[in-house]
């Protein structure tokens, strides 16, 4: 057998385990729910226990996969914040990335893994996540001047959340879209114009 490199190990290894990870999401947006380790090898065109050289276990699996979205979710988040026309503008774009992020099935990823393995360890992980998405808008928010930004992030939060059970509940995310800016709009169109601005259409360059 002719010798492999490091780097040749290394690169087969890390496509074998995106292939696993991009498996496992598949099957989580198709059902909403944690995927075993045989239905994530098959999808992947691997064998069962080669799944095991990768992840010691579903839940395991699971927590890669999180780990693996997550920074994603934020690059796309922060993404339509710097998109949006104004500052003010940025915070609606927040809540409304998140909804659509949500639409597009990769809150399953945490949802599957709460229900197969609850517990102190993926509290303080979910924790630490939601403290680092909401980071950006803290920081509109305090760009904005607005009193205890944090807290006014809790509560914008708490209508992104509601926006995530419309969804689950069935509803179009274009009618989550309407109520975020029935809720947010007169928000962000006062602090729009309180900095001069005018209307999201360009009238304004953004900050």
């Amino acid at each position: 057998m002719p010798r492999i490199s490091a780097a040749t190990v290394a690169e087969h290894r890390a496509a074998q385990e995106r292939a696993l990870l991009d498996a496992a999401h598949e099957i989580l947006r198709e059902t909403s729910e944690a995927p075993t380790m045989a239905e994530v090898a098959a999808r992947a065109g691997l064998s069962r226990p080669s799944v095991y050289q990768y992840f010691d276990s579903r839940q395991d699996l699971l927590q890669a996969l999180v780990r693996d979205i997550f920074p994603r979710w934020t690059e796309r988040v922060t993404g339509a914040m710097a998109d949006a026309p104004t500052e003010a503008d940025r915070v609606l774009a927040y809540a409304t990335a998140n909804v659509d992020l949500v639409a597009e099935g990769a809150h399953a990823v945490g949802a599957a893994l709460a229900a197969l393995a609850p517990g102190a360890e993926l509290d303080e992980q979910a924790t630490r996540m939601h403290r680092q998405l909401q980071e950006p808008l803290i920081a509109t928010l305090t760009d904005l001047g607005v009193a205890d930004p944090v807290s006014l992030a809790e509560l914008i939060n708490s209508v992104v959340h509601a926006g995530t059970r419309l969804l689950e509940a069935g509803q179009p995310v274009a009618q989550v879209h309407v109520h975020l800016q029935t809720l947010l709009g007169p928000f962000v169109a006062a602090h729009r114009n309180a900095a001069g601005g005018t209307d999201p259409e360009g009238h304004r360059p953004r900050h």
